[in-house]
Formats: C-alpha cells, structure tokens, sequence
C-alpha cells in the first residue's frame, strides 16, 4: 500500500508572514507539499476556476456538507458567507502520498489537531512582539487604525493560544522563520 501523506497546519495572526512562509515552502518543492483548495460560498471572482481557487458551493449546499460532517473545519465569516476545508480535499491529497499543508485561524488549526491528532502537526507563527506586529500592519498601509487595532486585538487572543500548538516559530527575521518552519515539518514528515 502506498504511504499516506501527512497533514500540517500553519496559523498566525494577520501581519505575521504565515502566507509568505506557506508560500515559500510549496515553491521549495523539497518537502512533497500540496494546498488544500477551500471551500466558499462567496462568488467567483474575474478569473477564478471552481476546484482551483476555491470549490465554489451555494449556502444550501455548504449547509448541507455541514450537516453531513464533510467539513475538517469552517467559519461562517458573515451571515451566509462561509468558508472551510473538506475532508474530501485532505483525504485526496493525502491519499496520493502527498503532504498537505493548510492556512487556518486557531480554531480551525485545532480543530484539525483534535480530529487528526498524531497525523497533523501545528505550527503557530508569531510575532516577535504585539508592538512589532503593530509596527507591520501600520507599514502595509492598506488598513486604517480601527481596523489595525481589531486585527491587534485579535492577535492577542491568537498568542494566548500559541501554547496549544505543538510548535511555535517567532517570525522576527523571514529567511531565518522560513527555515525554522521548514525544519519542524521536515521533521515531522521524516517521523512517519
């Protein structure tokens, strides 16, 4: 039988970098990663494919998978705005000797974890203070201040949460946390 790949799941608050470190992994190629597709039932937007971008479903449809326990995890973002990732994806993915990798806020991280237990492993990716992380998501510029300090208040909660993972990687100098990263997985990977 063929050897079934293994799950990791990254989190972070906004700011931290989890996207480009998740970025660079895949690209590295060293470590037979695939990206779990989620899914949405927001529409398409200008060039996005269904089962690419994201498995695009109606709200009754994404209710209908809820109800039917299809989901490893979801988030219903706003009232009918929901997004989450199908045991379906991971077990396609996994299935075909690949390691997957997800992008996931802490609940949906551990969520994972209680499901998978010693098959996924979780990575936690902070900053090196809530004060450099404020210092970040000033110099996007993309944000005002009131949503600067939602998103710092919501990295607080996160943090205080960082002790639930099984690791955790500060992210003060990029290489150095891409590194990092790619070791524990390496790591993990080489266990099983």
């Amino acid at each position: 039988m063929d050897k079934k790949g293994k799950i990791i799941v990254v989190a972070a608050p906004s700011g931290c970098g989890k996207s480009t470190i998740i970025n660079a992994l895949l690209e590295g190629g060293d470590l037979n990663l695939g990206f779990a597709v989620s899914a949405t039932t927001r529409p398409p937007r200008e060039g996005e494919e269904h089962g690419v971008n994201y498995y695009f479903m109606t709200e009754e449809a994404f209710r209908d998978a809820i109800a039917e326990d299809e989901f490893i995890e979801y988030e219903e973002v706003y009232p009918g705005r929901f997004y989450g990732t199908l045991r379906s994806e991971i077990d396609r993915i996994t299935g075909q000797g690949h390691n997957i990798i997800l992008d996931l806020d802490v609940n949906g991280a551990l969520g994972v974890k209680r499901i998978y237990g010693d098959e996924a492993l979780t990575i936690f990716i902070e900053p090196p203070s809530i004060a450099e992380l404020r210092r970040r998501l000033e110099f996007r510029g993309t944000e005002t201040e009131e949503v600067i300090d939602v998103r710092v208040d919501r990295a607080q909660y996160e943090i205080s949460r960082a002790g639930e993972f099984d690791r955790r990687v500060v992210n003060d100098q990029l290489d150095e946390a891409i590194r990092q990263t790619r070791n524990l997985i390496g790591g993990f990977i080489a266990l099983c």
